[in-house]
């Protein structure tokens, strides 16, 4: 039973072996993340519009092949849910039609929305730190300060307000980007350091 490995400790190890064989391939992703990341803070205002007509598009699009599909189906016998697969299509192509018509007012909405996500986000990653400290150690105080920076983040954001509306979209996904970039960097860094240290030590 003890060569016996859980679900979560397999994908653990598939994840770890992905990043060994194929570090080149994450470094060059963390690069990238990094980059972008770095445009979008210095250019948030363009970083955000694009962020808005990206996801005009893809709503547009998810709408139309929700239909295709709808109507696909429709033939011969009718599915079941399908008034509801067309209605759920029919939003889709609003939504993203709303945000294509007029991204700067799109993009304030969005900022909402974000800004919303944050301060859930962070009271939620404070109180499980808390609850979780003694089973965490060495752990939870990431998660307090993770908590502790999206709070402070919203705030920075709404005491802008209505200034902020306009970059505040951008920065934060280049904020973001950006430290997901590093953390894939750092990762491909070690694995590669790993990968040699086992070559020179069975050389």
């Amino acid at each position: 039973m003890s060569g016996l490995q859980t679900p979560q400790a397999m994908i653990a190890t598939m994840i770890a072996k992905s990043i060994h064989q194929h570090w080149r391939f994450y470094l060059f992703e963390g690069v990238v993340l990094v980059v972008l990341g770095i445009a979008a803070i210095a250019l948030p205002v363009l970083a955000g519009l694009a962020l808005t007509l990206v996801l005009g598009w893809l709503f547009i699009i998810a709408g139309l092949v929700g239909f295709v599909t709808a109507f696909g189906t429709m033939r011969g016998t009718r599915a079941p849910g399908m008034v509801w697969a067309v209605l759920s299509s029919v939003v889709a192509v609003l939504v993203g039609a709303v945000l294509l018509w007029d991204p700067v007012r799109s993009l304030a909405t969005l900022t909402f929305v974000l800004v919303a996500y944050f301060i859930a986000d962070g009271i939620l990653m404070i109180f499980l730190a808390l609850a979780h400290r003694r089973g965490m150690a060495g752990k939870w105080e990431w998660m307090l300060v993770n908590g502790v920076v999206d709070l402070i983040l919203a705030g920075i954001v709404i005491s802008g307000f209505p200034g902020t509306l306009v970059w505040a979209l951008g920065l934060l996904v280049g904020i973001d980007m950006v430290f997901g970039g590093t953390s894939l960097i750092s990762m491909a860094l070690t694995a590669q350091r790993e990968v040699s240290g086992s070559s020179d030590g069975a050389g």
